[in-house]
């Protein structure tokens, strides 16, 4: 006879295996997004890239709009770890201008910037992804907002840089967006680094080569 701690460790169990299996379905949906687009994200496609039943999927989110709400969190939360996970790089180089264009350059690069411009574009018409990611979207911003400003805690021109991030990350949006329609990500580059190059103008006259450091 199972005793009560053998029904709790049950219980664990079951909850592990069903956040597992919404972790994968929400980790297909994001791979559809960015291989197929938001119209071609189909609930039988995402089920298929998941390796799981379509009852399995239904029992988890039981439509499109479901997965799809659920996924712009556990997107926002990949680009923000991905984010995280690039500090100690960022922090190790001497020239900080440089180093931070280059470091959010990276950060809308592959797939997680692909599948986050495919929900933006969609919740152009559809209030609800537009309220879902009107909710998350400034955690990520604020999580490379925090990771940049540990660079310069205590200087003086703090919200001036922090306002400096937001142009380039603005910027940068733009030149990958239009990127989309010629494909040519050599040509996107030397925008950045035209770009890039009056961004460093602006921060060098804010911090001075030895503030690097």
């Amino acid at each position: 006879m199972a005793t009560g701690l053998d029904a709790q460790r049950g219980r664990r169990t079951q909850a592990e295996r069903s956040a597992a299996m919404r972790v994968r379905l929400l980790d297909a949906t994001v791979e559809c997004l960015a291989s197929y687009g938001y119209s071609g994200t189909t609930t039988p496609r995402i089920a298929e890239m998941a390796g799981v039943t379509r009852g399995a999927q239904i029992h988890h989110f039981r439509s499109k709009e479901d997965l799809v709400v659920a996924a712009i969190e556990h997107l926002a939360q990949q680009r923000a770890q991905a984010a995280i996970r690039e500090v100690s790089r960022v922090q190790s180089n001497p020239d900080l201008a440089s180093t931070v264009l280059d470091f959010l350059w990276e950060a809308h690069q592959g797939p997680l910037f692909v599948a986050t411009m495919e929900l933006w574009v969609a919740a152009r018409t559809d209030p609800v992804l537009a309220r879902q990611i009107e909710r998350v979207e400034p955690v990520v911003n604020g999580t490379l907002i925090a990771a940049i400003a540990q660079l310069l805690p205590d200087h003086p021109a703090k919200k001036e840089l922090r306002n400096i991030v937001y142009t380039a990350m603005d910027a940068l949006r733009g030149i990958l967006i239009a990127n989309f329609v010629d494909q040519d990500l050599d040509r996107a580059r030397r925008r950045w680094e035209r770009a890039s190059g009056h961004l460093r103008q602006v921060v060098a006259g804010l911090v001075p080569a030895e503030g690097f450091g």
